[in-house]
């Protein structure tokens, strides 16, 4: 099991390898505007310094030569991720409840779908104006946008797991003599699981990418804020640091959902042990 885990890593680090090494052939070559597409050294270093910018300074007293190390990479991205986390957990806990109640009621599904099918297709950027309006600047309007961006996938794919369990368990339950309560909490919410839990790893993507927008305009600190900083002195090496840290925060969001998913679905027949 250990061999093949390191055999599937080390598969899925060779396109990223080749793509490395094309990246610094070409800046090496001069190919392009080092301004325009920094080597990939020249980000590894700006990343460095961006992660911990240390700065010597001499105290008053003492004469000893200390560093500082400030951390401004890690300021920016707990402040990103503090946004994440309070958003999608406001999303989620108002998209869950809602979807189980419209997926298992037809009537409620019929008096909201229409409003739901209304705003689904609006885009979480597109309430940035009113946002500001509302909340002003800060974290309340980057929240209120992940909120947006993480509800309608969660609430979607909860509806869509509540009815479409397999009429077999309905039938099996009630044959047995399954009260309503018995019927939804027994059968019909674990056979949604694999719905709610897909749901919630789109949800949390979603919320990743508002994030990054919401920051570049209503709020002074994160990782897009700091982007957006690099663009306004044109420092096209601490853009791509900023991007490529968003994508490995991302890819160890999404590595750890899909364990968590894996754990709680061991029993579903479509996953392999």
């Amino acid at each position: 099991m250990v061999k093949f885990k390191l055999k599937e890593v080390g598969v899925g680090l060779i396109v990223p390898a080749l793509v490395i090494g094309v990246w610094q052939l070409v800046s090496m070559k001069g190919w392009v505007n080092p301004q325009m597409l920094p080597s990939p050294l020249a980000v590894l270093e700006r990343w460095i310094a961006y992660l911990l910018p240390i700065q010597p300074y001499s105290p008053e007293q003492g004469g000893w030569l200390l560093w500082a190390v400030s951390g401004e990479l890690i300021v920016d991205a707990l402040g990103s991720l503090y946004r994440v986390v309070v958003g999608f957990a406001i999303g989620a806990a108002l998209a869950l409840p809602l979807g189980l109640v419209m997926g298992a009621s037809q009537t409620v599904y019929a008096w909201l779908n229409p409003l739901m099918q209304l705003l689904r297709p609006i885009p979480p950027i597109a309430y940035i104006p009113l946002s500001i309006l509302w909340f002003g600047l800060g974290n309340p309007p980057a929240i209120f946008l992940i909120v947006l961006g993480a509800f309608f996938p969660v609430l979607m794919n909860t509806i869509a797991g509540v009815r479409q369990v397999d009429s077999i368990y309905l039938r099996a339950a009630r044959n047995l003599g399954a009260s309503g309560s018995t019927m939804f909490l027994r059968v019909i919410l674990p056979a949604a699981v694999p719905y709610i839990l897909s749901g919630v790893r789109i949800g949390i993507g979603t919320a990743f990418i508002v994030v990054i927008v919401s920051e570049m305009i209503a709020v002074n600190n994160g990782l897009g804020f700091r982007i957006l900083e690099a663009r306004e002195y044109f420092w096209s090496d601490k853009i791509m640091a900023g991007m490529i840290t968003i994508g490995l925060i991302g890819l160890i969001i999404d590595t750890a959902v899909n364990k968590l998913n894996n754990h709680l679905l061991r029993w579903h027949r479509g996953l392999e042990n």
